[in-house]
């Protein structure tokens, strides 16, 4: 039996495609001064967000990785995850530097240099909507940033009406890196949607939203479903321990998650031509680490179709 864990490759597919995972206060907020015309994003997170909210016309300089959307590319790199660029920054004049809170000890230079800096944090399912509502509220675009969580709490919402409840939970293990290991444990906002979708953590024992975990662990947990990025190519290590003593790798049930970038895309007309049908209402072109999965996706997703003609 193949797990289908559609609805949380659904739901991690249109939440990280617009990459909302940060938090804040009311009081963080207070202490921005506007108004706020020129923004510089420390992470690829917060340049989407802005973005998201109608607020791109702001966004003068972005991290490195910054491809979502396709405006964001166009503009200058001042930063990486774990460095900044005070020099190129300071000479784009912003208004605002948006980062995370990891991030507090590289933004010295910039408050000694006057530039005002939002840190975030990006952990919770709550800090999705939060972020969006906290730099909609500081580029002046509330209302937009209250339609776009509208929206996505919306459909998140018509995602979980189609999630069906299950005698037995499958134990998902989400695979963030390989060497060393790396996943999500609670906290994560990750964990919160394997919740959602009707499966459990399989790391639910790491009491941090991200961190390493041992082979070991790994092994005597034998979680049923192994979920992973894309971008730490899976396949090349399923055949080297701790893998192969995987169960969830011996009986195929791995799913490599679709790039975010496809969601928009493909979800209208998957929606048009299968509605509620799944798997496929659920999944997008997701990257099977099987043939054999794809296959069983493929005949589940089948529905007559009625082809108009005229004489």
């Amino acid at each position: 039996m193949i797990f289908r864990l559609c609805a949380f490759a659904a739901l991690v597919a249109a939440l990280a495609g617009c990459a909302y995972r940060t938090t804040t206060t009311v009081k963080t907020i207070a202490v921005v001064k506007g108004p706020v015309t020129r923004v510089v994003t420390l992470v690829p997170s917060m340049a989407e967000d802005l973005f998201a909210v109608g607020a791109g016309n702001a966004v003068v300089g972005v991290s490195a990785y910054s491809d979502a959307p396709p405006q964001a590319k166009k503009l200058p790199q001042i930063a990486t995850f774990a460095s900044i660029s005070s020099e190129r920054i300071v000479a784009l004049h912003p208004d605002l530097a948006v980062g995370i809170v990891s991030q507090d000890r590289l933004v010295a230079d910039l408050r000694r240099a006057g530039i005002q800096v939002l840190l975030l944090h990006d952990d919770s399912y709550a800090d999705i909507f939060n972020n969006l509502m906290a730099l909609g509220v500081v580029t002046g675009h509330r209302d937009e940033a209250t339609a776009f969580v509208q929206q996505l709490q919306a459909h998140t919402a018509a995602i979980l009406r189609a999630v069906k409840p299950r005698a037995r939970k499958p134990s998902v293990f989400v695979v963030l890196g390989t060497a060393p290991i790396f996943t999500v444990g609670r906290g994560s906002y990750i964990d919160t949607l394997i919740g959602m979708a009707g499966g459990r953590n399989a790391a639910a024992d790491i009491n941090a939203p991200y961190a390493r975990y041992s082979a070991e662990a790994l092994v005597a947990r034998q979680p049923d479903v192994l979920i992973a990025d894309p971008d730490i190519h899976l396949n090349d290590v399923l055949g080297r321990a701790p893998w192969t003593a995987l169960r969830a790798v011996r009986e195929h049930h791995l799913y490599v998650l679709p790039d975010a970038a496809d969601f928009p895309a493909c979800w209208p007309t998957l929606r048009r031509y299968f509605g509620d049908v799944r798997p496929a209402a659920m999944m997008i072109s997701a990257g099977l680490a099987d043939p054999r999965m794809k296959i069983e996706i493929e005949v589940t997703a089948r529905k007559p179709v009625v082809i108009a003609t005229s004489i």
